[in-house]
C-alpha cells in the first residue's frame, strides 16, 4: 500500500485514537498487529495517518481493545471511511498545511467557541484586517503569498455564512478591539463586521473590557473546536511558530474549563454590542 507523505491533520487524529485505545488496552503494537493478522509496521502506519485504515479493520481492532463505545467507534468509522474533497484543496501545494488542516478541522466542526485578547478572530476578520495582519509577518510575505492567504481567510467564512453554519461563540478582550493593525477605516470596517455578525442567530458575541477587575487570563487565546462527541473537540492554539492542534481528553477539559471562566468574566451579549458601537463612534 502507498503511503501518505503528508497525513492531514484528521488522519494523523484518527491514528492517535486509534493508539489510545490500543495502549489502554494494554496491547503492544505487535500484539494488536497479531490479532489484526498483520505486521507491527501496518499498525504503526495506521497510527501515524501514513495509511488509511478500512471500517471492518477498525471494527475488528476496537472490539480487540475491548471499546464498547459504540458512538465513539461510529465515529472513527465516519472519520476513516467519509472522503471529503473540500474547498481548501485547491490551495494545497499553495498553501502551508496547517491552513489547509485548519479549514477541514472546521468544515467538520460541530461548534466553535474563540477567546481573543489580542487580535480580532479570523474568521471575524474583514479583508482589510486580514490583508493588513498577513503583511506584517516576519519574514515578510510576498503579494502572492498575502493575497492566497487572505483569499483563504475569506473562504472559511462559509462555516459562518453558508447553508449549514454551526454555532460560534466569540469572546473578544478590548484590547483587540482597539488596537489598529491598519488604519481608522479599517478599524471602523471591523467592528462594523462584528456587529453586523453579531446579530445572527447562531453567533455571541462577548466583550472583557479593560476595567475589569481579576482579569488575569491574558495567554488564553483560544480556539476550541467541537467534535461529533466532546472526546473528539480540538482545541487549536497560535504559537510564534504556528498553530498547534491540542486533543488529549485531560488538556481538552482543561480548556473547556478556561473558556467557561472567560466568558463568565464578559459582559453579556446586547451589552458587549453597545460597548462596540461606543468604540466605532470613538474612531
Amino acid at each position: 500500500m502507498v503511503l501518505r507523505r503528508e497525513p492531514t491533520a484528521r488522519q494523523v487524529r484518527l491514528g492517535v485514537e486509534l493508539r489510545r485505545l490500543r495502549e489502554a488496552a494494554g496491547l503492544t503494537a505487535r500484539e494488536a498487529a497479531s490479532l489484526l493478522g498483520t505486521g507491527r509496521v501496518q499498525i504503526s502506519h495506521i497510527e501515524s495517518g501514513l495509511t488509511g485504515v478500512s471500517e471492518e479493520r477498525l471494527r475488528r481492532l476496537a472490539s480487540h481493545y475491548a471499546c464498547t463505545d459504540d458512538e465513539f467507534i461510529d465515529a472513527l468509522v465516519t472519520m476513516a471511511t467519509a472522503r471529503t474533497r473540500g474547498w481548501w484543496e485547491k490551495y494545497q501545494g499553495l498553501l502551508p498545511t496547517p491552513f489547509l488542516d485548519l479549514s477541514e478541522l472546521e468544515h467538520h466542526a460541530t461548534f466553535q467557541r474563540n477567546v481573543a485578547i489580542l487580535f480580532v478572530p479570523g474568521l471575524l476578520q474583514t479583508e482589510d484586517y486580514a490583508r493588513a495582519v498577513f503583511s506584517n509577518r516576519i519574514p515578510e510575505l510576498t503579494a502572492e503569498e498575502i493575497d492566497l492567504r487572505v483569499q483563504h481567510r475569506m473562504a472559511r467564512r462559509a462555516i459562518i455564512e453558508g447553508p449549514a453554519p454551526i454555532p460560534m461563540e466569540w469572546v473578544i478582550h478590548e484590547a483587540a478591539l482597539r488596537i489598529r493593525v491598519s488604519d481608522h477605516a479599517a478599524s471602523r470596517g471591523q467592528l462594523a463586521r462584528i456587529l453586523e455578525l453579531s446579530e445572527a442567530e447562531h453567533i455571541t458575541v462577548r466583550v472583557v473590557p479593560f476595567d475589569l477587575d481579576g482579569f488575569s487570563w491574558g495567554g488564553s487565546s483560544m480556539t476550541y473546536v467541537g467534535g461529533p462527541l466532546p472526546k473528539l473537540d480540538t482545541v487549536v492554539r497560535d504559537t510564534p511558530h504556528g498553530a498547534v492542534l491540542v486533543d488529549s481528553e485531560a488538556q481538552l477539559a482543561t480548556y473547556r474549563t478556561r473558556f467557561r471562566k472567560v466568558e463568565a468574566m464578559s459582559l453579556e451579549p446586547t451589552p458587549s454590542r453597545d460597548f462596540i458601537h461606543r468604540l466605532a463612534k470613538e474612531l
